[in-house]
């Protein structure tokens, strides 16, 4: 009767354990799957991911490429308007210009038809009347002369070209000018070409 009892609680020890192992089975069996389906779901969102950074690179990529399109169109228009700029920024000073070779040709007309006494009276007259409307030109485009005639001797606007002796002027004085020079706005346009005093020598 004991033995009986036994190998019933055997028996039934045994199916409990097999249950047991069976609910543990089923336990690792859900974990597996569990896994398996969280393992797909980061891999579909890290696809997802990939493709929404390679969709952003191409999008980075187009418009860098339209960006330089833009620029280089950017770079050839003002490349042209320099060459633009470049071809006609003296147009109006050439048109002031034009006012002097104007007188000149009267002057040359004039002195054509007379040839009498009055010619070469006539000739002067022309050639100050173009000299003065080339100054007129000159100034209102902001070239103005350098003063040297009479001036200390200024290496920075003047160039001497040889000395002279003298006792009417100061050393290094500006006595006379071969070429005058002359100024745009504050900057030196082309040095005056002089002749610079020195004392005589005594004997």
């Amino acid at each position: 009767m004991a033995e009986a009892n036994s190998n019933a609680s055997k028996y039934k020890k045994d199916g409990i354990d097999e249950a047991s192992q069976a609910g543990e089975a089923t336990g690792a069996e859900a974990t597996e799957e569990g896994e398996q389906v969280s393992t797909e779901a980061t891999i579909e969102q890290l696809k997802s991911e990939l493709e929404q950074v390679r969709q952003e690179s191409a999008d980075e990529h187009d418009r860098l490429l339209r960006l330089s399109a833009e620029f280089e169109n950017y770079k050839k228009r003002m490349d042209r308007q320099a060459d633009e700029f470049k071809k006609y920024a003296n147009e109006s000073l050439l048109k002031e210009l034009l006012t002097v070779v104007d007188n000149l040709e009267r002057a040359i007309s004039s002195t054509d038809q007379d040839r009498g006494a009055n010619n070469e009276a006539c000739v002067i007259e022309g050639v100050e009347m173009t000299l003065n409307e080339i100054l007129k030109v000159l100034k209102r485009f902001n070239v103005t002369p350098v003063e040297a005639k009479g001036k200390p001797f200024d290496p920075v606007y003047h160039e001497a070209m040889m000395q002279e002796e003298t006792d009417e002027y100061p050393e290094n004085t500006v006595i006379n000018e071969f070429q005058k020079g002359y100024m745009l706005h504050d900057r030196l346009l082309r040095p005056a070409m002089v002749v610079v005093s020195k004392p005589k020598s005594k004997e």
